[in-house]
């Protein structure tokens, strides 16, 4: 049959430049790998040659890839599932990239397109270590390119092609017809909550976060392969640091989107997806300072590869996690429709690294040079080492917890689980603490060994003089912990007081890191910032962490609504699995003002957006002096939501930004409008000025009917004759309100302004006069639901910290980088600012 309106060369292009990807990504791995063993340059070069050739082929043809994908993602050719599944035509231009990596194959896509311009950096810079470097980034790029192949080999899927067509994925009558694609008006369109401006930036960074992290593990792959085994710490070491940094920065990313567009109530909630990503960054802070420390004293070389091995290996780690559907039933965002195909392809790649790096690791382990002497206890490298261990051994921890899910999946394991448990392993009750009581006290030991190492020399230093020296800031720190245990204590009561005194040493901790790093800078570098991106970093991680502990700690709940006109049941938590606590709701009545922690907060109207089935909720909040009642602030926020077919819903938050703290309110309820139609009629009145109707209420008195007001509640331009009926509402309660329906004549014809007490469900029209000069209005007591939405609002203080901490950590791998790349001058301030301005401008600008 042929069918109509295709656009099958696109397809067939793209599926075309994925196998020449893949073809030409292995021959640069094959290529690369023999002139890594070649002793002979001439020889040598001439197989750099080819492999060079070969990856730039390959690179150029992931690039067209991406542009065959956009093209029809942009076009809206929905005659391939690509963009049936992910694309709709409501959706904003930006959002067409997020519809990209929406999906399992272009994510994949995107890490392969790092790889390749990471892969032209290494070609260019890496001189004698390129084709070693250059093996390990080139079999990468075979196993991303068979990700998204789709080509069976001897009756096995390899990968999942984009290039996939519609008829050919769904089964349904119409795709037997010709014009089937007329059919069709347009696509499923992308997932709610990634219609956030973060879901565009945020997956490109954090992929280039994951892409990088290979470069380390290559560089310790090429150590042991050139038997150079100490050689390759110095010129991995500055891309071990952007990529602490921008996988640090890509991390906070998601916990920004996170606080903007999900209904968690923070930043970060300890999500299977989350610490996927988490694990790895800190097993590649813990491998930067053993490397730091091999360079200075030439300890911790073994550590050294170990933790570069696993960064990457953990990378894999948290791709199969997210990528295979095995924590689909633990996670909010993680992939589950990768099919056994893909599954067993990810378990592939994550197996041959694995097995690659750790066995060349064990198999050369006594080769690798070691000094065989102890640190000394007070020389700067073993408490580095020990900051290092602590790193690793956390990310073990939450690697060991989040990975619950998978024991109970293992053959044998799960038997034996089973039989020793009573049955399968389950994540705790309350996951966020079973995280945080652990990690508090990794925050803990951070923090102060931060704050005292660099007063330390390597190899030895005298006790009295790092004492002297940590003194000032010691004493400061501790002085401004307890100034803030009396000026702004925690309030974290949650978990006890033993809990609670853990919160406040980890703010002793990092304060005291903070106090002590700015120290540093100050006396122990004279104020010599191209040196201080260590401590910087330090300072920046430890502000970060102390913004944690203030802003969660002190995160307060303002829509407490205990006794409420009516109930409505609380949905599911999508992160804890619980339901959500209707006490912590309140019900606001559209336009009738309702106190709300320091704030009157009003719900004055709701408007639909561009997209189909979403609908923002304009929210006044007023804070009023308590004595005087004069307005001291006033601000409106307009949370939205996206109203399922099946009466679902998706909030989106908004967030009122100060300088000290944030107030981020959420709908956690709202009206279907298409479930609640209005069926009551207009009861007519003919009554005189001064006259009274009644309604089941109460009654209506008709004031007076005023000609041609100079302005009316509607903000209504008038351009002809005008009456308006003055109508006061009064409840039996004896609660009193003004309702001014009105009726316009203009060119167009007569006009009927209808007014609503909402607090009442009432509608008044004023429906005209009679022949005697009465006045007709009409009262309809609305049978539906009265207009209402309920939300929750927070207030986060404080918050800035953890983003400004954020900037500062990332300026300070920043700093080391260059410093370490030797960049100096114009080029090094033009780094920084750039990197400033930007981070500057997506955390605390942007909104």
């Amino acid at each position: 049959m042929q069918f109509e309106g295709e656009h099958l060369w696109l397809g067939e292009l793209g599926h075309f430049f994925v196998l020449l990807a893949f073809t030409s990504s292995l021959l640069s791995a094959i290529a690369y790998f023999i002139a890594s063993r070649k002793e002979d340059i001439a020889e040598k070069f001439s197989w750099i040659r080819f492999a060079r050739v070969s990856f730039l082929i390959q690179t150029a043809s992931v690039l067209t890839v991406f542009g065959c994908i956009f093209y029809i993602c942009a076009n809206h050719y929905l005659e391939y599932f690509y963009a049936y599944k992910h694309t709709s035509k409501e959706l904003e231009f930006k959002y067409l990239l997020a519809c990209i990596w929406e999906d399992q194959g272009g994510s994949f896509l995107l890490w392969s397109i790092w790889h390749c311009i990471l892969g032209i950096f290494l070609i260019k810079k890496t001189k004698e270590w390129e084709a070693p470097v250059m093996t390990i980034v080139s079999l990468a790029q075979v196993f991303l390119a068979m990700m998204i192949m789709g080509v069976y080999l001897l009756g096995t899927k390899i990968g999942n092609s984009p290039f996939v067509l519609t008829r050919n994925e769904i089964n349904g009558p119409i795709f037997s017809r010709p014009d089937y694609l007329t059919l069709i008006k347009d696509g499923i369109g992308l997932n709610v909550l990634l219609r956030n401006y973060w879901m565009v930036i945020h997956p490109p960074v954090l992929f280039l976060g994951f892409a990088s992290t290979i470069i380390p593990f290559a560089f310790a792959y090429a150590g042991i392969q050139t038997k150079r085994f100490g050689d390759w710490v110095k010129p991995a070491l500055p891309y071990a640091l952007f990529s602490a940094c921008i996988l640090g920065v890509g991390i906070m990313m998601g916990g920004k989107w996170a606080y903007e567009s999900l209904s968690f109530g923070g930043y970060w909630a300890w999500d299977p997806v989350e610490n996927a990503s988490l694990v790895p960054w800190l097993i590649l802070v813990a491998g930067l300072h053993t490397m730091v420390v091999y360079k200075a004293t030439s300890h911790s070389l073994r550590a050294s590869y170990l933790f570069a091995i696993l960064t990457f290996v953990f990378i894999l780690y948290s791709t199969f996690l997210t990528r295979t559907g095995i924590l689909g039933d633990t996670s909010v965002h993680a992939f589950t429709e990768a099919g056994n195909a893909m599954n067993n392809l990810i378990k592939t790649f994550l197996w041959f690294f694995t097995i690659g790096g750790l066995g060349l690791f064990f198999i050369h382990y006594k080769k690798i040079p070691a000094v065989h002497t102890e640190e000394k206890t007070n020389s700067r490298e073993f408490w580095m080492f020990i900051g290092s261990l602590v790193f690793f051994l956390s990310a073990i921890f939450i690697i060991g917890l989040t990975s619950l899910p998978v024991y109970n999946k293992i053959p044998y394991l799960k038997d034996l689980i089973i039989k020793i448990n009573g049955g399968p392993l389950a994540l705790p009750e309350d996951p966020e603490f079973a995280y945080n009581k652990v990690m508090v006290m990794v925050a803990i030991i951070i923090g102060v060994l931060s704050a005292i190492t660099q007063y330390f020399k390597y190899k030895n230093s005298a006790p009295g003089g790092v004492l002297k020296k940590i003194a000032i800031p010691t004493l400061i720190a501790a002085l401004l912990t307890v100034a803030i245990t009396f000026i702004y204590p925690i309030t974290y009561y949650k978990q006890g007081y033993g809990y609670l005194g853990a919160i406040y040493l980890a703010l002793f901790a990092t304060t005291y890191s903070i106090i002590a790093n700015a120290a540093y800078i100050w006396s122990g570098l004279n104020g010599k910032m191209k040196g201080a991106g260590g401590s910087v970093a330090h300072l920046g991680f430890a502000l970060m962490i102390a913004g944690m502990l203030i802003s969660a700690g002190n995160k307060k709940v303002i829509s407490e609504d205990k006794f409420k006109d009516f109930i409505i049941p609380m949905g599911i938590d999508p992160l804890t699995k619980q339901q959500d606590n209707p006490a912590e709701n309140m019900n606001l009545i559209r336009q009738v003002s309702t106190k709300m922690g320091p704030y009157e907060v009003t719900y004055l109207h709701d408007s639909v957006g561009k997209e189909s089935n979403r609908r923002f909720y304009n929210l006044l909040f007023v804070r009023k002096d308590a004595a005087t009642k004069k307005i001291q602030e006033s601000f409106i926020l307009n949370p939205d939501v996206y109203l399922m077919k099946d009466n679902n819903m998706s909030s989106n938050p908004d967030t009122k930004n100060y300088f000290t703290h944030d107030v981020f309110t959420y709908i956690s309820y709202a009206l279907n409008p298409d479930k609640n139609v209005d069926t009551a009629q207009f009861k007519l009145n003919e009554i005189n000025e001064g006259d009274t109707m009644f309604y089941s209420k109460g009654y209506l008195v008709l004031n007076k009917v005023i000609k041609n007001p100079e302005r009316n509640k509607f903000n209504i331009p008038s351009n002809g004759a005008t009456l308006l009926a003055d109508i006061t509402v009064v409840n039996k309660d004896s609660s009193r309100y003004a309702s001014t329906p009105m009726i316009m004549v203009d060119s167009l014809g007569i006009s009927q302004i209808d007014d609503t007490v909402y607090a009442q469900n009432l509608f008044v029209k004023f429906a005209g006069v009679t022949e005697n000069r009465k006045i007709k209005i009409g009262i309809k007591e609305s049978d539906k639901m009265i207009d209402f939405v309920t939300i929750k609002a927070y207030i986060f203080p404080y918050i800035n910290l953890v983003w400004i901490g954020l900037i500062l950590m990332a300026v300070g791998f920043i700093m080391s980088m260059l410093k370490r790349t030797n960049i100096t001058g114009r080029l090094y301030t033009i780094a920084l600012v750039l990197t400033i301005s930007a981070l500057f401008y997506m955390f605390l600008l942007a909104n």
